[in-house]
């Protein structure tokens, strides 16, 4: 008779206990590290499906801030003479476009993802975190488009990056965390209460109203400066004018009230995210 731990046809099945989280801060890390693999999927899934049977693919990306670029350039900058910190008008409104657009890009399609995903859902367990964090991650894609684009702007106007230039990874890693925080709140929200979308794009036209994309951030008054620091995007718009062309002045202050703004932003989101985790599959 053979023992049951020496037939090798035995193969132990590891369990796996699902639970919801303990605590307020509990964030599962090491859950989102396992899944790593279907992050992966989702993100590349979501940039074939963006860009699958369309006319112009990848090109969409350059249009867009491209277009709006030329009306800024036109309006705000010909017509009504905004100061542009010493830069040409394309290169000023382009380098506030290119995270202002990978910001709202992120955002819309985070809030939608939980929704889309419905099937997925209701049918396998994994860490939900994962779909809001590939929206965000995807949309990288398109920025890189872009970014490459406004480099051969600044080759045309001969600007030359200096020494702030390294401080752009930071301010693009602050513009992916202030997507990711607003799109764990907003992505919760939207899967309980379908009328968020339709409030969406008036948040996000609000919100590009309410950062330096088409004017400098030294035309806000002083009296207002306490409220516009409390704008993530703020620090973020111009920490990217800074570093990328050199003009302007270093966020300071600004740049320290929007990296909390940031950090308080992901940790509310992850918590309300984590807390509508358990109900999310039953009324998404």
């Amino acid at each position: 008779m053979i023992a049951e731990s020496d037939n090798p046809l035995l193969v132990e099945i590891p369990i796996i206990r699902i639970a919801p989280p303990h605590g307020w801060f509990d964030f599962n890390l090491r859950g989102l590290w396992q899944y790593r693999e279907l992050l992966y999927f989702f993100v590349w899934r979501d940039i074939k499906i963006r860009y699958k049977q369309t006319v112009v693919g990848a090109a969409w990306a350059v249009f867009q801030p491209l277009m709006t670029m030329a009306v800024f350039s036109l309006f705000f900058g010909k017509l009504a003479k905004i100061p542009s910190n010493g830069l040409p008008y394309p290169v000023f409104y382009f380098s506030a476009l290119l995270p202002w657009t990978y910001f709202s890009g992120a955002l819309q399609n985070a809030t939608s993802v939980v929704v889309e995903q419905q099937r997925v859902i209701t049918k396998v367990y994994f860490p939900r975190l994962v779909l809001p964090l590939s929206a965000v991650v995807a949309g990288l894609i398109d920025f890189s488009i872009g970014f490459v684009v406004f480099l051969v702007m600044m080759a045309y106007y001969r600007i030359v990056p200096s020494l702030p230039i390294f401080f752009f990874p930071l301010f693009l890693f602050m513009a992916v965390l202030t997507a990711l925080g607003v799109g764990l709140f907003l992505s919760a929200l939207n899967a309980i209460y379908r009328d968020v979308r339709y409030v969406l794009p008036f948040l996000v036209q609000f919100w590009m109203f309410a950062s330096p994309v088409a004017y400098p951030s030294s035309l806000v008054p002083q009296r207002w400066r306490w409220l516009y620091e409390l704008n993530p995007m703020a620090g973020v718009i111009d920490g990217f004018r800074w570093s990328l062309t050199g003009k302007g002045q270093p966020p300071g202050i600004l740049l320290a009230v929007s990296a909390s703004m940031v950090v308080l932003l992901v940790a509310a989101g992850t918590v309300y995210f984590q807390k509508m985790e358990g109900t999310i599959a039953d009324v998404v």
